[in-house]
Order: structure tokens, then C-alpha cells, then sequence
């Protein structure tokens, strides 16, 4: 059975998808902006820093929301507009999130823009 799940509290998706679908076990978790699902303005945070911690936070959320949590996480997919810049900071957040015996595989990706315009200056 395939399960599309959309997760109250969990920023809403900016284009026609769910937050995530689980099937026999495995839960698919669609990439999170760095949105605050609390903030209606709509502002993202300053700096990578600042929005590798929302973008994890949602993922959190979502996998919550999934029965599920970080210490499931078995490969993640970055997309950085800035690579360069951005790479060591946003490793250095990412890695508080996870156990170091326990990261996940990891692809991560220099891309021209994202949706709703996160961090691209």
C-alpha cells in the first residue's frame, strides 16, 4: 500500500506534490525550502546557516508527521546555489543534526536557482 502524506504544521509545498509517501516501510520525503511553517510572512532566514537549520527543521517535521525521524535517514540530496561559498558552513550545520556513526550517504549538488528563492546571493 502507498501512503501520500501530507503533514500538518510542515511548511506548505510550493508546487503540486506531498510532503512524503511511505511504501512497505520506506518513507520518501519530498526537499524542504528553508520556509517557517509558523511564519506567515514568508521571509527566509538569512545566510546558509540559517537556512540549512529551517531546511532540516522541516524535514524533521515532515518525518514526524511520517512516523519516522533524522535516525532513519538513510541518504539525503543537498542543492546548494552557491557551492563554494556555501559547502563548509552548511556541513558544519548539517552534521549537529546527525550521529557521527550514523550519517547518512549523501549526494549534494551545485544548482542555479531553487524555489522560493533560497539563498541565492
Amino acid at each position: 500500500m502507498i501512503e501520500f502524506l501530507m503533514v500538518p504544521g510542515a511548511p506548505a509545498p510550493v508546487a503540486p506534490f506531498s510532503h512524503a509517501t511511505a511504501v512497505d516501510g520506506w518513507v520518501f520525503v519530498t526537499g524542504q525550502l528553508p520556509i517557517d511553517p509558523d511564519d506567515d510572512d514568508g521571509s527566509l532566514p538569512e545566510g546558509i546557516e540559517a537556512q540549512t537549520r529551517q531546511v532540516v527543521e522541516n524535514l524533521r517535521r515532515v518525518l514526524a508527521g511520517s512516523a519516522s525521524g533524522l535516525d532513519q535517514v538513510v541518504f539525503a540530496r543537498v542543492h546548494l546555489t552557491q557551492f563554494e561559498r556555501d559547502y563548509a558552513a552548511m556541513n558544519t550545520v548539517y552534521e549537529t543534526y546527525f550521529a557521527p556513526a550514523r550519517l547518512p550517504a549523501r549526494t549534494c549538488i551545485g544548482v542555479t536557482a531553487l524555489a522560493g528563492g533560497a539563498r541565492r546571493d
